[in-house]
């Protein structure tokens, strides 16, 4: 599927599945067994989530701070994606690169992502290295080094990193014009990354107080998966993560929201460096553990049917029956606040943009008017159910989600119902939520064109 460039790179409780929606269906997929999970939480208010999977030598240790781009102050976009950069700079303790060669030296591999609503830093690893994990984690939560020196180098790896991702990108331009369209009120619409006139006025006391403020073991969630067992986890996670001060306690997390929308806006972009042109729309959609939740769940199983798969309604017509488009998309992307729901295509040539835009208002139209098949319903929820199964095998996959969905406002006891809230959405949900929130006439929509 292809996007406009976003910095929302943290999965959702769905958005996960959508990596392997590609994937062959087994001919009966088998009923996903419940998970062996433990969660506890330390004395310093550091919450810990321990998946024991002792199929292979391999630990995926994730420390995820409720923290991103819609938490910063206004006018101090980007910080949390500074500091995403600023962790791997080092402490007295642990000088920089040290983390990354004892990494490397038992053959693992770790990164760091950013998105509106968290920070996540992980590390795979084997078992004897968990510990060694734990320690470096721990330390930079309290103790990174943040003089002069150190923020204006990665200051200038940020600014560079932007201009190489959007600045210079015109689909980076269009998409974070989309995003600011979209949301108008709530910070979900300032690039997580930052405007650049704020990543080049950020100061070294405004970084610092925004670290002592977030980077506390009462405001993470360590998801530790793999060939552990939680005895082991919760004495390491005490002797490493237990020995940081709590600190200070945070308000709620409670943001501007969004006002209805009342008009159809739209962005437009030609530029000399398009040679393939896109058309997106995008609506508001309620989150997945907020009080519409199944409006959350029939919006992405729509997305699914709509344009998630060589099977969908939009490749059918649009890509195989009439080619007028290379490919489509359509897709829920869900945060703590609000998810969005996608649709659109990319059009074989600037000429058929608005033939694209006319057949994809007519299927919306359709599923409003007549809703959506028995038949494509059940094939989309055997896609997902597969999806899941696959998804947890995976350990990366699975610690990043259950992270998430912590972090977006699942309780301990919703981390495993996924697939019992796919399975509960019927043709009404589906219908229902297209009439609630595809409004045709109030939508964002994107164009991206070929300069004349």
């Amino acid at each position: 599927m292809r996007q406009f460039r976003s910095d929302n790179t943290f999965l959702s409780l769905l958005g996960a599945l959508f990596i392997v929606l590609s994937l062959a269906l087994p001919s009966s997929a088998e009923e996903a067994p419940k998970l062996d999970v433990d969660v506890f939480s330390l004395d310093n208010g550091l919450q810990v989530v321990v998946i024991p999977q002792r199929r292979v030598p391999i630990v995926t240790h994730l420390l995820a701070y409720k923290v991103g781009g819609a938490d910063e102050p206004a006018g101090l976009s980007g910080m949390a994606h500074f500091f995403e950069h600023l962790m791997f700079k080092g402490t007295e303790k642990h000088p920089a690169g040290e983390l990354d060669a004892a990494v490397q030296a038992v053959g693992g591999d770790h990164n760091a992502f950013t998105n509106h609503d968290s920070t996540v830093y992980y590390q795979r690893i084997t078992p004897d290295a968990l510990p060694q994990m734990m320690e470096f984690e721990a330390d930079r939560m309290r103790n990174l080094i943040l003089n002069d020196e150190v923020i204006e180098t990665e200051r200038q790896v940020v600014l560079e990193e932007r201009l190489m991702r959007t600045d210079n990108d015109p689909g980076g331009i269009l998409g974070e014009a989309f995003s600011a369209t979209l949301y108008t009120n709530h910070p979900y619409g300032r690039p997580v990354i930052g405007w650049r006139h704020e990543i080049e006025t950020v100061t070294r006391e405004q970084l610092t107080d925004f670290y002592d403020s977030h980077y506390v073991p009462n405001n993470a969630i360590l998801v530790v998966a793999g060939d552990v067992d939680t005895e082991t986890v919760k004495k390491l996670a005490e002797e490493t993560y237990g020995k940081v001060e709590r600190g200070p306690d945070l308000p709620e997390r409670v943001r501007p929201m969004e006002p209805p929308s009342r008009t159809e806006r739209t962005v437009t972009l030609a530029d000399d460096r398009v040679s393939i042109p896109s058309f997106s729309q995008a609506w508001l959609a309620p989150a997945a553990y907020s009080d519409e939740r199944q409006f959350n769940d029939a919006l992405a199983v729509l997305g699914e049917i709509l344009g998630g798969s060589e099977r969908s309604r939009l490749h059918r017509r649009l890509v195989i029956k009439e080619r007028i488009a290379a490919r489509v998309f359509a897709y829920l992307y869900g945060a703590r606040d609000s998810a969005r729901f996608v649709v659109g295509a990319d059009p074989i040539n600037a000429e058929a943009l608005e033939t694209v835009e006319a057949a994809i208002r007519e299927e919306l139209e359709a599923v409003i008017r007549d809703g959506v098949t028995a038949e494509e319903l059940e094939t989309a929820k055997k896609v997902y159910e597969s999806a899941i199964i696959f998804q947890r095998e995976n350990l990366m996959r699975r610690a990043v989600q259950y992270a998430s969905d912590l972090i977006e406002g699942a309780s301990v006891d919703e981390l495993d119902d996924t697939r019992e809230r796919l399975e509960a959405v019927t043709l009404e949900n589906i219908q229902e939520a297209a009439k609630k929130y595809l409004l045709l006439d109030k939508s964002v929509k994107a164009y991206l064109r070929p300069a004349k």
